[in-house]
């Protein structure tokens, strides 16, 4: 729901203030509070008249004394008084810390006041698989196949590296979004940059680490008869697009199961069942079939458009994905 069809009642405004709204419902409401004035001034009247009141005036005292240095504090419609030393400034108390961070809608960091780090808001975005072990095994995916080209000295190894890197980014997105994946996702998808933002932010993310590995893997092995080692990258972004857009009909897992796996039993089970060649001989030129040319680049690139365009016409529902 956007803030121009509804308002805050009294009865949210009071839940609000005493703490016990749902941390998601609360993000929510303070959104919906930098457009509304009626609601914000409802909001404000609830928080004064209630136990937060007291905490939010001795956050307030302790940044005038802050401000004010040994000036006096001169509360409005109050009398003035003689100019006296003022005590030194102490610290809020922890229950003041937290409701000023909850009204003013960020993060308080310990023992460093202010927003949270850029670094940690990075790291946030990119998602829990970027975060994870996710990396880790796109690098063991990476060096396992220059390993098994030459230590091995098995033929088939970029094949085998191309049939897998599409499959690679759709993984890692499903593991980036969700409640399955991260602890905060309620908090994070009832927030401004939630929904799809929030998903294409961590989808880029995930591009970002296994594109380049897997590529420069693929240009390190020998391949001959194979498609070139930048052949996957058109058909591993449109399968993540199409990962992106089935999600939001039946989930992120889901979707990554159904174009994952059917990439993999189109690519891989002609070569394991044909009895006339040798498994990496066909999957090369199995590989070949989908991936060399123009016209197979260009049908990869036209898919990717059109999921793309799929994903623009309903991102609204990205904002409540399961």
């Amino acid at each position: 729901m956007t803030h121009a069809r509804w308002h805050a009642t009294d009865t949210l405004a009071a839940r609000y203030a005493d703490g016990t709204l749902p941390e998601s419902e609360a993000w929510s409401l303070e959104k919906h509070l930098e457009h509304c004035t009626s609601c914000a001034t409802r909001v404000s009247h609830a928080v004064r008249a209630g136990t937060a009141g007291a905490v939010l005036g001795e956050v307030r005292e302790a940044v005038l004394r802050e401000a004010l240095g040994s000036r006096p504090v001169v509360v409005e419609g109050s009398l003035p008084t003689p100019a006296r030393e003022t005590p030194a400034p102490t610290a809020p108390t922890p229950r003041a810390r937290l409701w000023s961070s909850r009204v003013s809608g960020r993060f308080a960091v310990p023992g460093a006041p202010g927003r949270i780090p850029r670094l940690a808001r990075v790291l946030w975005a990119a998602g829990p698989a970027v975060r994870g072990a996710w990396s880790l095994a796109v690098l063991v995916v990476a060096l396992g196949a220059v390993a098994l080209g030459y230590g091995a000295g098995v033929a088939g190894a970029r094949p085998l590296l191309l049939a897998l890197a599409p499959v690679v980014p759709v993984l890692g997105v499903a593991l980036s979004y969700g409640p399955h994946a991260d602890p905060v996702h309620e908090i994070a998808a009832a927030s401004p940059s939630g929904g799809l933002r929030l998903l294409l932010t961590r989808t880029v993310a995930v591009l970002l680490v296994s594109l380049p590995l897997l590529t420069l893997a693929g240009l390190l092995l020998p391949g001959s008869g194979a498609p070139g080692a930048a052949a996957w990258l058109l058909p591993g972004l449109a399968l993540t697009l199409a990962s992106l857009a089935l999600a939001g009909y039946v989930g992120s897992r889901a979707g990554a199961a159904v174009t994952g796996g059917g990439w993999l039993c189109a690519v891989l089970a002609p070569a394991l069942t044909s009895p006339s060649a040798a498994p990496s001989a066909r999957l090369a030129e199995q590989l070949s079939a989908v991936l060399d040319g123009p016209l197979a680049q260009g049908a990869w690139a036209a898919s990717a458009v059109l999921c793309a365009a799929a994903l623009a016409a309903r991102r609204a529902v990205y904002d409540r994905l399961p």
